[in-house]
């Protein structure tokens, strides 16, 4: 987040009063924390604190009393509080295949992680492959945030580690995902109905694979009422910011992938979309074009409106630049409120997007 949401305060205070005990305790305790070493030495008078962070367990957890430190020989040392953010989807797939059609021609490419169907450069996404690694991003910047997962079985929670900071979900049932956005700052949220191939189709004949939804399963119990849960548990739980990702193509009610397995799948999505810009929480609404296995941090980024982008030649994204620009988003100011869609250059064309508070500046669309 932007804005400091919790701030943590060390004196050289103690309930012994013992000064020089204490004042040496802060200063072991500020020295583990890496990004304290280039915070000046404040000072202040001393202060009641019931419990610590998790990054300052050291200390005991004690009521502090006040005492009678002075201002130059108290220690106090200033903690940002990191933001707690939950990915939904954060499991992945590890069981589908890709569909891809350049020209509206249907080729078969198999893969390890599930994607949809690939129509003339969209996807209907693999959100959950994303949020597996969105997950994965805010872990390794642990000084910023506390992440959580939401998956859906024991299994999908094993195969990604397995940490306690994983939570065992079912979007479709609203009180089962409460203890994971319990205490949140923000949510991601990377779920997304998934279309099943018929068994029948064999590649190797061509012509077009048909799909279905698994009962329970199709894009209004999943994309709209599971979305909707989603957002509803987040505004109740004081959550300041709920990142959306979507697909392109919803303008179109006769867009292609609105007929796979009689889903109407953008249609939902669009729905969950217009109801969390009515939700007067915080957004961002990401509509991504077709995701693809690549390396991120190496195109250059295009936002756009109304599917224009679904127009011209760049119509693709890397996952993982889908997931950077997840949790940039939580960042910058210029990012709420918006709604756009996201594509790239083609890799060495172009200059790499880094400067994300200028790339949500050009946003001007809220939905």
């Amino acid at each position: 987040m932007a804005t400091l949401t919790r701030v943590t305060f060390i004196s050289a205070s103690s309930p012994s009063g013992s000064i020089g005990h204490s004042r040496n305790k802060c200063r072991q305790v500020a020295s583990s924390i890496p990004f304290l070493n280039s915070l000046p030495e404040f000072s202040s008078h001393a202060f009641h604190a019931r419990s610590s962070p998790s990054s300052l367990t050291s200390l005991p957890r004690t009521r502090y009393r006040r005492s009678c430190v002075s201002k130059t020989e108290a220690v106090k040392v200033l903690s940002m509080a990191k933001s707690t953010v939950l990915v939904t989807g954060a499991g992945g797939r590890t069981d589908g295949i890709d569909f891809i059609v350049p020209n509206g021609k249907w080729t078969f490419d198999k893969r390890q992680c599930l994607s949809f169907v690939v129509y003339l450069g969209l996807s209907v996404n693999s959100l959950d492959y994303c949020g597996q690694i969105v997950y994965k991003k805010l872990k390794e910047r642990s000084e910023q945030y506390a992440a959580r997962g939401l998956v859906r079985t024991e299994e999908s929670k094993q195969k990604i580690g397995g940490a306690d900071d994983l939570f065992i979900g079912d979007i479709r049932d609203s009180n089962s995902i409460i203890p994971a956005i319990q205490g949140i700052d923000a949510l991601i949220i990377l779920t997304s109905a998934v279309p099943k191939m018929k068994p029948d189709f064999d590649p190797a004949k061509g012509g077009r694979p048909e799909f279905y939804f698994e009962e329970g399963a199709y894009p209004e119990q999943v994309d709209w009422i599971g979305q909707k849960n989603q957002i509803d548990a987040a505004k109740a739980a004081g959550a300041k910011q709920i990142v959306l990702v979507g697909s392109m193509g919803g303008t179109n009610l006769n867009h292609p992938l609105n007929s796979l397995g009689n889903g109407n799948i953008l249609v939902w999505k669009r729905k969950a979309e217009q109801y969390l810009a009515d939700s007067g929480i915080p957004y961002t609404i990401i509509r991504a074009g077709g995701l693809q296995d690549k390396e991120g941090g190496i195109r250059e980024l295009l936002v756009g409106k109304d599917d224009e982008l679904l127009q011209t030649e760049t119509r693709t994204i890397a996952r993982a630049d889908v997931a950077e620009v997840c949790i940039q988003a939580l960042q910058f100011e210029e990012a709420k409120f918006k709604a756009f869609d996201l594509a790239s250059k083609p890799e060495g064309t172009g200059t790499p997007t880094k400067d994300f508070k200028a790339l949500f500046s050009q946003i001007t669309t809220h939905f």
